[in-house]
């Protein structure tokens, strides 16, 4: 052991898209609730909002997903 560094499974890339992903979801809640028809049965309530969380959880999927370079041991 050269340094008491951890090796962490997640790297700075996969916390970035994780936030992404994150932020992207917030946003198609949000969205989902600008719906201004009745019980939200509008094209926002129910294509656009659905449609941008899914997207939100696969840009997750792909930051659990993604590889990050391994440290060289010493």
């Amino acid at each position: 052991m050269s340094n008491n560094k951890e090796h962490l499974a997640f790297g700075k890339k996969n916390f970035v898209w994780m936030l992404i992903g994150i932020f992207t979801i917030v946003i198609g809640f949000a969205i989902m609730s600008m719906e201004t028809a009745a019980m939200g049965f509008g094209s926002l309530g129910l294509t656009v909002g659905p449609i941008i969380v899914v997207a939100g959880f696969g840009i997750n999927f792909y930051a659990i997903l993604l590889k990050t370079p391994s440290a060289p041991e010493e």
